[in-house]
């Protein structure tokens, strides 16, 4: 595997599979190409030996919170799931936030995803109910991890 900063060029690789990996809800409308253009230095993909998408992590650091920084998307090729690419991708983002002067890391999903609450959890992420966050009747799950 090979893991390496996000390119221009891996919108389209990433946008033409990401529905797929879903399977019953697209998703390509939650990452636009904006991320590809301005967050390349906190931005990861996974290609396999024959450079196929494995994994991708699209994260950035806050403006508004110079200390924090943001998740935004996470995806692995199911082909590929349940071998620990996510926690490598996290823990690159941490390592590599922390050294640009980050202590926080933060992300959100929707409470019914309960997968994505059991790995932050494990990954040592608190948690916490955004009452309307994303809207009105919108909620979703706060994580929040301090990395000191």
């Amino acid at each position: 595997m090979n893991t390496r900063t996000i390119v221009d060029e891996d919108y389209f690789t990433i946008i033409d599979v990401i529905d797929n990996w879903w399977g019953d809800r697209q998703m390509s409308h939650l990452l636009p190409r904006l991320f590809f253009e301005h967050f390349q230095q906190t931005s990861f993909i996974v290609e396999d030996s024959n450079h196929h998408l494995a994994a991708f992590l699209i994260g950035f650091l806050s403006q508004t919170q110079r200390n924090v920084a943001y998740i935004h998307f996470v995806g692995v090729n199911p082909e590929f799931r349940n071998k620990g690419l996510a926690r490598e991708l996290y823990n690159l983002f941490f390592l590599t936030v922390h050294t640009l002067g980050c202590e926080t890391v933060k992300c959100i999903t929707s409470p019914t995803n309960e997968g994505s609450v059991s790995f932050h959890r494990a990954m040592g992420f608190s948690v916490a109910l955004g009452t309307n966050y994303a809207g009105y009747g919108q909620d979703r799950i706060i994580f929040s991890k301090y990395l000191g």
